[in-house]
């Protein structure tokens, strides 16, 4: 008896006396865990493209709850409304693609230069012949915002090519990611058959588009940059979302007036008819067409990627 108490009382002993060391591992354990999880969110803080989400948030949750934007969704946009579209999506793609294209040795650009998979001229090049003959480049209309966009793409190529990235990031994802659902809206609100006149939303060069955005993203985290290019980058982001919805909220009062017959009007005008000085009283003309520069621009599903 006393020997089976005896042994008893040591296996009890020895039991008790190992807890804390297993405890002691166990707090170790979860303290590194921890410290990996606050260092991961730390980096994930420190990415770009998460900082780009953050400080654009608010501005793109106001400009997706536009009432433009809600009736391009649920599938109310025109044909007329559609050309305008491309019409100023050749111009700006165009501009953008030109300042990329130069500065593509750029150490800011280099990582996010993806001509083959992501250009889109080609695309609404195709589309415009679609729909205006091949003629279009006669046919089609530059208004003054976009000019004034185009002019911004101009400057930060030739002072600040980094800044370029922001509206890399925000048009070429923003597309890839919102376009196969703004094509079959397109389509069916146009009632176009097949794929013709909707080249603009294809993206042959990117056979998986989830892991391209992920590949994307990672490019565009590694670009080196100080902390004043940090934040310029960062208000470049904001300052695209900005400009467009104002176009946007202004348009949005005229067109609740302006006949479709007017917009038909529009899409025929020579290019020279937009061609106002900023300051000046714009024609109507002019507005309807900013209104689909922006848009473009908050149509595309950004929170996508």
């Amino acid at each position: 008896m006393y020997c089976r108490l005896h042994i008893e009382s040591k296996q009890r002993t020895t039991v008790d006396t190992s807890r804390p060391t297993e405890l002691h591992q166990n707090s170790d354990k979860m303290e590194q865990e921890k410290k990996s999880q606050t260092t991961a969110e730390q980096m994930t803080d420190r990415d770009l493209s998460e900082q780009i989400k953050k400080v654009t948030m608010e501005i793109h949750t106001r400009a997706e709850k536009t009432e433009l934007m809600m009736s391009f969704m649920r599938g109310q946009v025109t044909l007329a409304q559609y050309k305008l579209l491309l019409c100023s999506l050749y111009e700006v793609y165009q501009t953008l693609e030109e300042e990329m294209d130069r500065n593509s040795n750029h150490p800011g650009v280099a990582p996010i230069y993806f001509p083959t998979e992501l250009a889109r001229l080609d695309a609404i090049a195709k589309d415009l012949e679609y729909f205006y003959g091949r003629d279009w480049r006669e046919k089609i209309v530059v208004p003054a915002a976009t000019k004034r966009y185009c002019h911004r793409l101009r400057q930060i190529g030739k002072e600040n090519p980094e800044f370029l990235v922001a509206h890399a990031y925000t048009r070429y994802l923003g597309d890839l990611s919102g376009g196969q659902v703004l094509g079959r809206i397109a389509q069916k609100s146009m009632g176009l058959k097949g794929s013709e006149g909707l080249s603009f939303f294809a993206f042959p060069g990117v056979s998986n588009p989830t892991l391209f955005k992920q590949l994307y993203r990672s490019r565009m985290n590694s670009v080196e940059l100080t902390e004043e290019e940090r934040n310029g980058m960062l208000e470049e982001a904001v300052r695209a979302f900005e400009l467009n919805i104002q176009v946007f909220d202004d348009l949005q009062k005229m067109l609740l007036t302006v006949p479709e017959k007017k917009l038909q009007t529009c899409s025929t005008q020579s290019v020279n008819t937009l061609q106002i000085p900023i300051g000046k009283t714009a024609p109507l003309f002019r507005m309807v067409m900013g209104l689909f520069v922006a848009l473009a621009t908050v149509s595309i599903g950004l929170y996508a990627f």
